[in-house]
């Protein structure tokens, strides 16, 4: 039988002799961190190693259940083992724990939600569309909003230092306008980061409602505002100096990116900056640009779109100037910028 080596796990070669493979062990890697997370797992060995039984009662699971997943967790490539005990990775102490540069764990919960959502590609692929987007599944269901702020929190932390380097903002920028900043963190950031900024952040009610907590515990509840409802209902206030669209496009469909970007011209001051980020498609998508467009028909019922429809999206509004940085890893996605 054709052997997976374990950093290959999950990769959708095609090629084991047991195909069935290609299935099993995707869905056993995923769980077996998703489970993980859940438990506090990678949070609990996060100031050293510890002894299946020591980590057994540290998150209050059993010894064989906890001995069977770590030592499935070593064998891909999650945990290590010292001796009798168990430690993390030093990639799983950065990327999932509260020790690392940035703590994904609220993605491992936002998957765990979103699992029962992937049950239904199958129809989805049928009709076309989403039988219920994930905008609704939130109002159905409240604790979704918040969990997946959170996730997208993580991202922005993620994201954060590729903005402050990027993004050039001028001395007489007064204004920030963060539509669809859900967890402030970009507003708070750059707040911090440019004085004489005030932000005002637009989006869901489900988005917000941990906002407001976090803006206050950084200090700015007299700078950063926030305006619950939709791109199309809320009120954005003054003219705005810059713009932040971030990872918002892609849940909107063509028709609607042109309103909102001719809308967003219509709202600031000239010589403003329009920071867009996004996942952009290409003549030819890689395995993770084509998952994710899957991922959006499934959840939104949209898709990514290519560069050259910004460009005719900005010029259309007024914008000039624009420039493409696209982001390392390319994971990250790309940034546009452009000048009204």
């Amino acid at each position: 039988m054709h052997r997976t080596h374990p950093a290959h796990l999950g990769q959708p070669t095609g090629s084991a002799e047991l195909a069935m493979l290609d299935v099993y062990m995707p869905m056993m890697k995923s769980s077996a961190i998703i489970s993980a997370g859940r438990l506090g797992l990678f949070e609990a060995l996060v100031d050293g190693p510890l002894t299946a039984e020591e980590l057994a009662g540290k998150i209050a699971s059993s010894l064989r259940g906890t001995s069977t997943l770590v030592d499935f967790l070593v064998a891909i490539g999650y945990l290590e083992k010292r001796g009798d005990a168990f430690a993390n990775t030093a990639s799983t102490q950065r990327w999932f724990t509260s020790a690392g540069q940035v703590d994904y764990t609220p993605g491992l919960l936002w998957t765990h939600e979103s699992w029962s959502m992937m049950a239904n590609l199958a129809e989805t692929i049928r009709k076309g569309e989403p039988e219920k987007t994930l905008w609704e599944a939130m109002v159905e269901k409240p604790h979704l909003g918040p969990l997946f702020s959170s996730y997208m929190g993580a991202f922005a932390a993620d994201l954060g230092p590729d903005l402050l380097r990027f993004v050039p903002v001028q001395p007489g920028y007064r204004r920030l306008l963060d539509l669809g900043g859900s967890h402030g963190l970009h507003s708070i950031r750059f707040c911090r980061q440019y004085p004489q900024l005030d932000a005002l952040i637009v989006d869901m009610p489900s988005a917000l409602t941990k906002t407001g907590p976090e803006i206050e515990k950084a200090g700015l509840s007299g700078r950063i505002a926030l305006s619950p409802g939709t791109l199309q209902e809320s009120d954005w206030g003054a003219p705005a100096d810059l713009v932040f669209y971030l990872s918002v496009a892609h849940n909107h469909s063509a028709d609607e990116n042109r309103a909102a970007i001719r809308q967003i011209g219509e709202s600031m001051n000239p010589g403003g900056l329009l920071v867009i980020h996004e996942y952009l498609a290409e003549t030819s998508l890689d395995a993770m640009n084509a998952a994710f467009r899957l991922t959006l028909l499934l959840e939104t019922g949209t898709q990514t779109h290519r560069h050259e429809d910004y460009c005719a999206w900005l010029t259309a509004a007024g914008f000039s100037a624009i420039e493409r940085i696209d982001l390392e890893p390319r994971e990250k996605g790309s940034l546009i910028l452009a000048r009204r």
